[in-house]
Parts: structure tokens; sequence; C-alpha cells
């Protein structure tokens, strides 16, 4: 991205749009009793809250009635269909994951199939967007966060920091390929999750080969543990690579949310914040709602004197349901370099008598 001069100011910025991850799959209710929604009816209610916070993007799980997370895809369209009546103009973001969380008293926390995961694009009613994690790789949550992070939380239980230590998201070429397909026929937008500029690359290659034709919406994704750590450099990196019209998110975990969101609010990105990525103020005095949170944001926001994004704002600047034609538009819409002119596309395809 280039930042010319003037990009710091607020006039020069796009209105602010803030994503709320309110629901935690990671965490068990007892963490945070006072703002784990748990009942079908306390979800709607918290996307509710948080809408009216300041969030015009949800980061969408659901818990089945005895707090676990729940991989069952009625209830996403329960929790859906609900959100879209009560907050109709909310971006539905839903995580991809299908809620990585323990199952049973003493299970360990495991992805669902590629099959299952691929049946997000049948939601009823249809979400916005869909997480979509590039490349598998390692997503040690726990590497960055200190002891007090973790003190009096089940994710200090020996069994599920050694699950959430070892934690793997699997995201093979075939898998990501055909889950864009999927995702894109539906009219779903794929949001990218961006671990490190290796993830960022193999996107780009997608794009070039027509593998995703759309805009380029992602969340830069800093938790360490086999992804980017939260710091500048690794920041600047990224976007260095990154397209003009690409929007970006920035994302982080534990008490590294507040400051990397602040970074990216300077810079004129835009932010997640709620209790799937932190659960404590700053001091670690007091944990901290969703919707705390948010506010918080919002207050920093309008000392930058940058506006929070409406619901509509916000859908135009993610684009929402846009998706183009053929591999060309979309290098053009999303400000990368045009394919070379008849040349090989950095070796992508191979024809097969060649490697026969």
């Amino acid at each position: 991205m280039n930042f010319l001069d003037g990009h710091l100011y607020p006039e020069n910025q796009q209105p602010l749009i803030i994503t709320a991850a309110p629901y935690a799959p990671g965490w068990i209710p007892a963490d945070f009793p006072e703002d784990i929604p748990i009942t079908m009816e306390e979800q709607i209610q918290k996307a509710v809250d948080c809408y009216e916070a300041g969030a015009t993007v949800l980061h969408l799980h659901v818990r089945e009635d005895d707090g676990k997370g729940s991989k069952r895809l009625s209830k996403f369209n329960e929790l859906i269909a609900g959100v879209r009546e009560r907050v109709p103009e909310m971006i539905i973001q839903v995580g991809g994951s299908i809620s990585f969380a323990p199952e049973g008293p003493d299970g360990a926390a495991k992805w669902l199939s590629d099959d299952t995961r691929h049946m997000l694009a049948e939601l009823t009613p249809v979400p916005d967007q869909v997480t979509v994690t590039v490349n598998t790789t390692q997503m040690n949550v726990t590497e960055h966060a200190g002891e007090d992070d973790f003190r009096g939380v089940s994710r200090g239980f020996p069994h599920l920091h050694k699950t959430y230590k070892d934690m793997i998201v699997p995201s093979n070429p075939s898998f990501i390929e055909e889950h864009i397909r999927r995702l894109s026929e539906k009219g779903i937008q794929s949001a990218f999750q961006v671990y490190n500029i290796n993830s960022f690359e193999t996107i780009e290659r997608m794009i070039r080969r027509g593998v995703y034709k759309g805009p380029l919406v992602m969340n830069w994704v800093a938790i360490s543990g086999g992804m980017d750590q939260a710091n500048i450099y690794n920041l600047a990196n990224m976007l260095r690579a990154a397209p003009d019209n690409a929007i970006i998110t920035v994302e982080s975990s534990v008490l590294n949310v507040l400051p990397i969101n602040m970074i990216g609010m300077a810079l004129g990105l835009h932010v997640r914040c709620g209790i799937e990525d932190v659960l404590w103020n700053q001091q670690r005095t007091g944990k901290m709602s969703t919707v705390e949170q948010i506010k918080q944001l919002v207050r920093i926001a309008g000392e930058f004197g940058r506006p929070i994004a409406t619901a509509q704002q916000a859908r135009e600047i993610k684009q929402i349901g846009v998706f183009y034609e053929t591999a060309d538009e979309t290098l053009a819409k999303n400000g990368f370099s045009p394919n070379r002119n008849g040349g090989n596309q950095g070796f992508l395809r191979k024809p097969m008598d060649a490697v026969a």
C-alpha cells in the first residue's frame, strides 16, 4: 500500500469499521459468565448490543444450550436468522473454523472435517462473509500470552492449555480453492485471514490465476505461535505488499489487542475487538466485556478524529456482494499490477506432460 502525504489525517481515511468477536468459542462460560452469552436469545441480544455500541461487523460463532461451542449448522442458521431480524444492516461474518472448542468434560478441541467446513456455503440465511484461512499453519494461541492472561480461566487448565498450544489450522490448497469456489457461487465474500507475508502471497497467486475474483478483504492476524508477532515491522512488511485497494483489519490477542488496534486506527486500517481475543483490561485489574471494548475504540477513534462507519458505509467499503468476471479485472480493481502479457504467471500451473 502507498502511504502518501496526509495519510494520517482523518479526512483522508475511510470511516472506521469495528468488527466485534463476542462469542469466544475458545473460552468456557465460567471464564466470564457476565459476558459470554449461552441461550439463543442471549446470543442474538449480544449482536444487538455490539451493533448499538458501534460495531458494524459481527464475527459469529454459536453455543449450544449447555454452553459448549456448537458445531451444528442448524444452530448457525438459527443465530444468523435472529441477528438478521434484529439488526439487518449488520455484516455477518461467520468464523470459518466452526468453533475449535472442547467437546465433553475432558475432550480435546478440534476442527471439523473439510466436508463439514465446506457446508458453511449452505448456511441459510446466507452470511455476508466467511473467514478463510490461508495455508495450513501452527496456531499456538498461548505462545505470546503470559501466565496472568490465563490465570483462573479455562485456558490455564493443563489439558486445555496443551490443546490450544498444539492447535494447527488445516488449510491445504485443495480445501481452500474449493472453499472459495463454493462461497463465491453463493455470493459469500471470502474474508481472508492473513497470518504472515506467505499467506498473503498465496492469496495474490490465487487471484492471479482466477481462483478468487472479488474485493481483497483481509484480517492481519498477529497472535504469534505460527502467525505474525504483533509488531510494527511485521505489519509494515505485509502492508508494503498489499495493493492500494485492499481492505485490511488488524487483529491480535491478549494485551496486544488495544495497541495493535490503535496502530491500525492511526494508519487508516480497520479494527477488531472482543472477548474472543482478550478478556482483560490493559492493567489486568478486571475483565472487559466486548461492548466495553467497542466503546473504548469508539472513544479513541473520536480522539483521532476518525468517524465510525455506519452499517451502510461498512458494506460499501468492504464491497459486500461484489464479484468480478476475470482475473485481470480482479487485479485492476484491487490495485495489483497486471499479469504478464502472454507470459508464464510465475509457474502457477505446469502442464502435466512437463511433470510426467
